[in-house]
């Protein structure tokens, strides 16, 4: 086999060795087109997990790696002048520069043909001439760039600004220094790499980087203005470059890694994000996947598609932690006012990647600390302290989400909600909300729906409440009421979710007339005297909701549904005083809810649902978001329920674990009015590390809640509580410990005798 491999780097040079290593009959040809020390940066990180592929797949290198590397553990985070460590990480860190020279030695001596100062030739010709071209080619790829229309790159510039440069000394530890100036936030990123260098990045958005002059600066003058800005971090000595330049970073995705005999690699690939340390790592086990597909499978075309299947998902996961933590130092002036340990924890689990559990293993006296602070008591997880919305203290901060049952006749809840709500209650949740409740029958989504208005729905849902309050002391249920709007009149969830009904449909109705999508029923566009009677059918469920003696009531104003459809610009066309802009979008909800809030009990408090996005160009957006929480304040809203997407049919949402957490997150900083946060948050290790952080005051969990009904009562139970922030039902305390089972993994019995 023939390779050619354009690019030099960390990766290329690496899937260039193993290649001949594990066939030395391969001719793998290098092209490079700069010279062998030319090198951008100065510090590589990499981590335990690819160390260890380093070492099973080349001693070689490993050692000579372990030669140079410098190892710590700490963390320390300056905020406002106070320093908080949190140990327990370990790093490793060698000099770029070092990493490619023992690449290019280990090519050399297994017969790898390395090309510097060449630039490689086109790689269509290089695919006609090798049996295998490996585009390592870096984030500019010209090879990607050759082949978009196989690949299918997606790439998007951030809003921050960073410069790579050094220092002649070596931090103690991983160092995030903020320095709030006069011109807006910027952070210093830094870690040793030698004993006598650090890597220093200093980074800051492009609004503030232009306040700040840099633009109008050289080279020198940026390096010496980082310099003076973060002296004391640095103890007053001087910064210095290598062809430093301020850059924007760009995330770079591709659709497809490989075209016939054609693979990418490393940044041609994929990039994530410098602050989690991924860049080099990414691409040295990218060469290790590349290289035994090539050992495993039969055919190139087969190795190419599996080396593709292998590190697909791998890679996407640590994009999203990438995007995570990216968008937390874009965000990073939401953060500053909070007490200092807290900011600490918040920035170490930004990318969800360090939680609660693990930063405690890690590190007990400073997660320990950050609890104390946030006022748990000894031995009380962050999930279970309670928490106040007006008249009503939950006893801890997990809420079973609204789930759509289908499940109703004639919109009458029956046996199924009791036991399907009642189960939850029992099972140790804080809140336990109820699925949409329609206030009208053109208001159901369809004809398996709950509603509130008849006196019999009413009378179902009150033997419902009695039942929780009554043999679940102390969890609260919460009603949500809205209207489907134009997502109405559709099939049973698991007959085809959002298909028109065959038969027996009802007309529908919306801000606009603009079908959900194509197929579906095109709805009336609301007149005004429409708009009044659905404002009353509203205040009477709610009404009637309030003599059911629910203790909370959740306005839904997400996910397309009818007080959605104003909101979002995609599905309010307008041109009365309901549509246009933002402010008259939000009239109709707003008056809706001046309207329940009237006819509410005072002392129990009211949310809101919203979607914060609509995943769609032209929609709903995170400052939006923020707006439409702060009008819903203003009309005394307790807490916002943070939700996205699903407003309109071609949305592209960005699933990820936790993934509608940061809007959630970003409401909460920016308005200071308490949140509740959805979507794929699965475990109690999740719920305290958002809590802890600060990123929320509630967490509702659908799926796990259907998984498992006693979810909450489990997680105590896994995380050692028994306290007052849960509470076993009495007939069930028997079950509080985890049943034994038939193995275990203790010590087998001696079989043979030792000589």
């Amino acid at each position: 086999m023939r390779v050619a491999i354009i690019g030099g780097g960390p990766g290329g040079l690496y899937a260039a060795a193993l290649l001949k290593r594990l066939d030395p009959a391969r001719e793998v040809t290098v092209w490079e087109r700069n010279a062998p020390d030319d090198t951008f940066g100065f510090g590589v990180v990499l981590s335990d997990e690819t160390l260890g592929g380093i070492e099973h797949a080349d001693p070689v290198v490993y050692e000579a790696l372990q030669a140079h590397f410098t190892r710590w553990d700490d963390i320390n985070i300056v905020h406002r002048g106070t320093r908080q460590t949190s140990g327990g990480h370990g790093f490793a860190a060698l000099g770029r520069r070092r990493l490619l020279e023992i690449l290019h030695n280990r090519c050399h001596d297994l017969g790898v043909q390395l090309r510097f100062r060449t630039a490689a030739p086109d790689p269509a010709r290089l695919a006609e001439t090798y049996d295998l071209v490996i585009a390592a080619d870096g984030v500019h790829s010209a090879t990607r760039e050759a082949y978009t229309h196989v690949f299918r790159p997606h790439v998007v510039s951030h809003h921050c600004r960073y410069i790579w440069l050094a220092a002649d000394f070596a931090f103690d530890a991983f160092r995030f220094e903020i320095a709030e100036t006069e011109h807006g936030v910027m952070q210093l990123h830094g870690y040793p790499y030698a004993a006598d260098a650090s890597t220093v990045i200093v980074e800051m958005r492009d609004e503030v980087w232009q306040a700040a002059g840099f633009a109008d600066l050289d080279e020198q003058g940026s390096v010496e203005r980082c310099a003076k800005i973060f002296a004391e971090a640095l103890g007053g000595r001087p910064l210095k470059s290598n062809k430093s330049a301020w850059t924007t970073f760009r995330t770079v995705v591709n659709k497809r890694w490989s075209h016939g005999n054609v693979v990418l690699l490393g940044d041609a690939a994929h990039t994530a994000h410098f602050s989690i340390g991924s860049g080099t790592k990414l691409a040295v086990e990218d060469a290790l996947a590349l290289a035994a597909c090539l050992e495993e499978q039969p055919s190139l075309e087969r190795a190419l598609a599996a080396y593709e299947e292998e590190r697909k998902p791998v890679v996407a996961s640590t994009q999203r932690a990438a995007r995570a933590s990216l968008e937390w130092f874009e965000n990073l002036g939401l953060y500053l006012d909070q007490p200092s340990r807290q900011f600490a924890f918040n920035l170490l689990t930004r990318s969800r990647r360090v939680t609660h559990d693990n930063l405690r293993m890690r590190d007990a006296h400073f997660t320990g600390a950050v609890e104390r602070d946030f006022g748990c008591p000894p031995g009380t997880p962050p999930m279970f302290t309670p928490f106040r919305l007006r008249g009503l203290t939950l006893r801890n901060r997990v809420v079973v989400s609204p789930m759509d049952m289908y499940s109703a006749t004639d919109g009458v809840p029956g046996d199924f909600h009791l036991v399907h709500l009642g189960a939850r209650a029992l099972g140790g949740a804080g809140l336990v909300m109820t699925e949409m409740v329609c206030v009208s029958p053109e208001g159901r989504i369809t004809p398996g729906c709950t509603g509130l208005y008849t006196g019999r729905q009413a009378d179902s849902w009150r033997r419902i409440v009695q039942f929780v309050h009554t043999r679940a002391p102390g969890t609260a249920i919460g009603v949500q009421l809205g209207h489907s709007g134009r997502k109405g009149s559709t099939k049973l969830m698991w007959e085809g979710m959002d298909e028109p009904l065959d038969d027996g449909n009802w007309p529908l109705m919306a801000a606009s007339p603009l079908p959900y999508k194509p197929g579906s029923q095109t709805p009336r566009e609301l007149t005004r005297a429409q708009l009044t009677d659905i404002r009353e059918q509203f205040t009477s469920a709610a009404w009637r909701a309030a003599r059911a003696g629910f203790d909370l009531l959740e306005l839904h104003c997400a996910h397309g549904y009818l007080l959605s459809g104003f909101l979002s610009p995609l599905t309010n066309l307008r041109t009365d005083t309901y549509g246009g802009s933002l402010e008259k979008r939000l009239r109709f909800p707003l008056e809706v809810f001046d309207a329940v809030r009237g006819v509410w009990p005072e002392e129990r408090p009211m949310t809101v649902r919203i979607s914060a996005t609509d995943w769609a160009e032209g929609g709903t957006t995170a400052e939006d978001a923020v707006e439409i929480a702060r009008a819903f304040a203003a009309h005394g809203a307790d807490a916002i329920d943070v939700s996205t997407g699903q407003v309109v049919a071609d949305e592209r949402p960005e699933f990820g674990r936790s993934y509608q957490t940061p809007y959630a997150d970003r409401i909460r900083h920016a308005t200071g009015l308490p949140v509740i946060a959805v979507g794929a948050i699965s475990s109690w290790d999740d719920v305290n590390s958002l809590i802890l952080a600060g990123r929320t005051d509630l967490c509702a969990l659908a799926r796990p809640h259907l998984y498992d009904p006693h979810w909450t009562l489990h997680a105590a139970a896994e995380q050692g509580y028994d306290g007052p922030g849960v509470g076993w039902p009495a007939p069930y305390r028997a079950g509080s410990r985890r049943p034994q089972t038939g193995r275990t993994d203790g010590p087998k019995p001696r079989l043979t005798l030792g000589t």
